[in-house]
């Protein structure tokens, strides 16, 4: 099938390598990345950019930036009950928990607040943009023309940090993951073991001892019943949370008997309660001269229902919050495609979107948030697209790639020729002598 045409951008470029992204709420996105501990000068942490479109382009400014100190931030998990919201991020072993508050601020054109932190002043909290930054982003607010603008500043402060990963060679936590009813947190790491933790308490309930090797990726399902998780083992589990046991176990006929390792997965989202729960895997082979596969699983036959293929390695997955699109990021080639989630149907095809391979994939949310107490309503981002999705990676590039619309009639159009027909009508009538 053809793709709709692509309009699609850089929106931001930052200055360390990006690992994870997360929506924050409906029109703030979160980035995390760093350099590690090496001393290269590279910084590690979180930079916050606020989305909005001008009727023609995605436009993104940064609004706050959170520097994490050695630690490079490779995962993290959001959760936004309208009422608070948590941010939980990968520090090497440990998992960081931090709150996050919202605030009116008025800054000068181009400053940009950081998190507020015990080591610096108000003062120093602001960092002014660098004048060739404003120029090579062209899709800044920064535009805004006014000495001064009010924003909303989001802030994010530490607040309990545990030991996630407990391996005794390198210990690291791969992912983490909070359940949409924000009861549980999730996270797997070196030690392939998959704690599962009451939330925001953080005090561990269980330990899924499913894997021989590291975890890959974690995933709740829509209504936090079940947690998959896979891992470089090969081995894919489905675990029923509330009996704190192993469910099912997805396997499958491989091309060939060709091995493949599972990459990545998120749980379909549907409102068909008619529907079996099901699930997107990404499956690579081992051999790059095999195909890998964005896999769309039925849980309760244990069977892939949906399969399309893909000539190169894949890396990174994500599922539009109203549940109509799937979006898949590329190992070698940096490239985005977005599918229609019920018919693996590809959409949108960008080709070298980035320079390297795509570390994360976020769909711009749908539905407005509430922040603190519903002190603060944020709206979602109003554009011309019927989707739209973040991608990032190493090469430090924030870019969003979006759906256009389908194109229809004009009304009218529509009634012009309603008018045409039934004149046609008479006239035709009149002549046959009806």
């Amino acid at each position: 099938m053809s793709s709709r045409i692509n309009k699609s951008g850089l929106v931001a470029r930052v200055n360390f390598p990006l690992y994870t992204i997360q929506m924050l709420t409906s029109r703030h996105i979160l980035v995390g990345g760093g350099g590690g501990e090496s001393k290269t000068g590279v910084a590690n942490g979180f930079e916050i950019f606020e989305v909005s479109h001008n009727g023609w382009n995605f436009i993104a400014e940064e609004v706050t930036r959170h520097e994490t100190g050695p630690n490079v931030v490779m995962n993290c998990a959001t959760y936004n009950d309208n009422k608070k919201t948590w941010l939980a991020a990968g520090q090497e072993s440990h998992c960081q928990l931090y709150s996050v508050t919202s605030r009116i601020v008025t800054l000068e054109n181009g400053e940009v607040p950081k998190a507020t932190n015990a080591t610096t002043t108000p003062k120093e909290n602001l960092r002014q943009r660098k004048k060739n930054d404003k120029n090579d982003e062209t899709n800044n607010l920064s535009a805004n023309k006014n000495d001064k603008h009010k924003r909303l500043q989001l802030i994010l402060e530490p607040s309990t940090s545990i030991k996630t990963d407990f391996s005794d060679d390198e210990s690291r936590q791969r992912i983490v993951r909070i359940s949409p009813n924000g009861k549980y947190m999730a996270t797997g790491g070196v030690d392939g073991i998959v704690r599962l933790w009451k939330f925001p308490e953080l005090t561990l309930i269980h330990c899924f001892k499913l894997h021989d090797k590291e975890i890959d990726d974690i995933d709740f399902n829509v209504s936090s019943k079940f947690i998959s998780t896979i891992a470089k083992d090969g081995k894919a589990f489905i675990c029923d949370i509330a009996k704190c046991n192993k469910y099912k176990e997805l396997t499958w006929t491989t091309p060939s008997s060709s091995k493949y390792m599972y990459k990545r997965l998120r749980f379909r989202i549907s409102n068909d309660k008619k529907l079996n729960e099901q699930i997107f895997i990404l499956s690579n082979a081992t051999l790059s001269k095999n195909p890998s596969y964005l896999q769309l699983w039925d849980i309760e036959q244990g069977i892939i229902i949906k399969s399309t293929s893909f000539k190169e390695t894949l890396s990174a997955l994500a599922v539009s919050d109203d549940g109509k699109f799937v979006a898949v990021g590329t190992m070698f080639s940096g490239s985005v495609d977005i599918f229609i989630a019920f018919s693996l149907q590809r959409v949108l095809h960008v080709s070298n979107a980035h320079s390297m391979f795509i570390t994360g994939l976020e769909f711009l949310h749908t539905k407005n948030h509430e922040l603190n107490d519903n002190s603060h309503s944020i709206s979602a981002v109003t554009s011309n697209c019927e989707a739209a999705v973040v991608s990032i990676s190493v090469d430090n590039r924030i870019c969003i790639h979006s759906i256009p619309h389908r194109h229809s009639l004009p009304f009218w159009l529509v009634i012009v020729f309603i008018v045409l027909s039934i004149c046609g009508a008479f006239i035709f009538c009149s002549y046959v002598g009806i």
